[in-house]
């Protein structure tokens, strides 16, 4: 599957304008961008990575880092729930374009078809207490004997909680002589299934990230998706998911770092010094410094996210330095998010601590990027590892 020629979708300046404004009301009141939602669907927004044939865009991964970007520097919690339905369309494609077992029982891919068919499918893979995220599970998954599972257990962060119709989840499997981690697709209506009401956070608001427990519930053959084994290992599915999480993750992040620089030169440009005899702060040194290091920081992580984006598309193999490369791509991201917000108050002023400006809001949305995997100190691990014990 070829990459395709960047399509700028309908994703228009006037759209996203709407969409920052909408923002800070869903910050306000703690609700989902359901207008978001529905305009993003209307677009094709949610099919970026379906085939062209089954009424896609057919993007490839570095496309969507663009898109998901414009997308967060207008409304950050709106792109960071809809990247988790972008991610499972992602995951099919990584596999497609690899050779592997498709997502589903049959040669038609099934997260593809659900997603062509309007469905917005969320991803659950945070649980309380496991650290261990994709590598293993706290939630049991009992085989039924027929090829289908009973799922118990509780999933956490489950972004997109009062719009999704269908939840890729994965439970652990200990019936064999090997544990496995089961990959399944579970539907709103199905019976066990609770979405609890309890998202009420610091930033990232408008995600509406609840949990969602499941007691007993039973998801049929023709809904599971696959299966890895439990610790680190080659899988595909596993490999789909981290490369298309961390990336897009990042790519959330990267928008926020850019639209603080955006706050800050416009301050800049409109703030004069009674100090500098009125002149204009973006003449002054120490401003400049500050905003240059924004800059560098920005586009450091720009170049790294789209360099990994492109590598996912061209099929590179970097076997086990990939984890690296991702989850790096990601760290220079949100750091830069911190760190951007950070500089811009300072340019900003007292005004950007007010509660309601722009800028208050985006310095709560990036704490939450201390919580998404892979968190910094294991980053910071995984490449002490990968230099000194190799």
């Amino acid at each position: 599957m070829a990459t395709s020629v960047f399509h700028p979708l309908d994703l228009s300046d006037d759209l996203l304008e709407a969409f920052r404004a909408r923002a800070a009301e869903h910050d306000r009141e703690n609700s989902f961008p359901v207008a978001d939602l529905e305009d993003l669907q209307r677009i094709g927004y949610l099919r970026q990575f379906v085939p062209a044939e089954l009424g896609g865009s057919g993007h490839g991964l570095r496309e969507v880092v663009h898109q998901q970007a414009r997308l967060a520097a207008a409304a950050p919690a709106t792109a960071l729930a809809v990247n988790m339905h972008l991610i499972t369309g992602g995951v099919a494609r990584v596999l497609a374009e690899r050779g592997a077992p498709t997502l589903g029982p049959n040669d038609n891919d099934l997260v593809w078809q659900h997603i062509a068919d309007d469905a917005v499918i969320a991803l659950g893979i945070s649980e309380p207490g496991n650290d261990a995220v994709l590598l293993d599970s706290t939630v049991s998954a009992v085989p039924d004997g027929a090829g289908g599972y009973r799922l118990t257990g509780t999933k956490i962060f489950t972004s997109l909680s009062p719009v999704w119709t269908h939840l890729w989840c994965f439970g652990r499997d200990d019936s064999g002589d090997t544990p496995m981690l089961v990959h399944a697709l579970i539907e709103r209506g199905d019976a066990g299934v609770t979405i609890k009401d309890d998202w009420d956070t610091l930033g990232m608001r408008g995600t509406q990230s609840c949990s969602t427990t499941f007691n007993d519930v039973h998801v049929p053959a023709s809904r599971i998706l696959g299966t890895a084994p439990v610790g680190p290992s080659s899988s595909p599915i596993i490999f789909g998911i981290f490369s298309n999480f961390l990336t897009l993750l990042g790519a959330c992040y990267l928008g926020i770092a850019e639209r603080a620089t955006e706050l800050a030169v416009a301050a800049a440009h409109k703030r004069t010094s009674r100090v500098a005899e009125r002149s204009s702060f973006a003449e002054d040194g120490g401003v400049r410094e500050i905003i240059a290091q924004m800059g560098n920081r920005q586009l450091a992580a720009r170049m790294q996210l789209e360099s990994v984006a492109q590598d996912i598309d061209a099929l590179e193999n970097y076997g086990a330095e990939w984890p690296v490369r991702l989850s790096a791509a990601k760290y220079a991201a949100t750091a830069a998010a911190r760190a951007n917000v950070q500089a811009a108050l300072e340019i900003v002023g007292g005004g950007g601590f007010r509660r309601g400006h722009e800028l208050e809001r985006l310095y709560r949305d990036v704490a939450a990027s201390v919580f998404h995997p892979s968190q910094d100190r294991k980053v910071m691990a995984a490449i002490a590892s990968w230099l000194l014990d190799a």
